[in-house]
């Protein structure tokens, strides 16, 4: 299973970028898919899920009012970011798993190889 994500770049504070995610693989697979991301220097960190069907959705406390997760089918997932901060610079990462689900990496086997974020100030 391959994971791409696209989308980043580089804009000022208070604008929206949107991320798209695609995950590749047998037709049949229906994957919960998620957000991280990782900050200059820090651990990676849980953004947003959604589950398989779409009809839960989780974010964490800073980013909730201002990104949007959704999905497109069993393999697709954006990431919708507005009012962006400089503290929102990191890379973004999507993640894909069959399975599970939840805020820990540990919870999915599939990964992107990231997209960079960058907010000036």
């Amino acid at each position: 299973v391959q994971v791409v994500e696209s989308g980043g770049g580089v804009v000022q504070t208070g604008a929206s970028l949107r991320l798209s995610c695609v995950a590749s693989g047998p037709s049949s697979n229906n994957y919960a898919m998620a957000w991280f991301r990782q900050p200059p220097g820090k651990e990676r960190e849980f953004v947003a899920d959604i589950t398989w069907t779409g009809g839960s959705t989780e974010y964490s406390d800073s980013v909730k009012g201002r990104f949007t997760i959704s999905r497109a089918g069993k393999n697709r997932a954006y990431l919708e970011m507005n009012s962006l901060k400089p503290e929102d610079t990191a890379v973004y990462y999507c993640a894909a798993d069959l399975v599970n689900i939840g805020r820990s990496p540990g919870d999915y086997d599939h990964w992107g190889q990231g997209t960079q974020v960058t907010v000036s100030s």
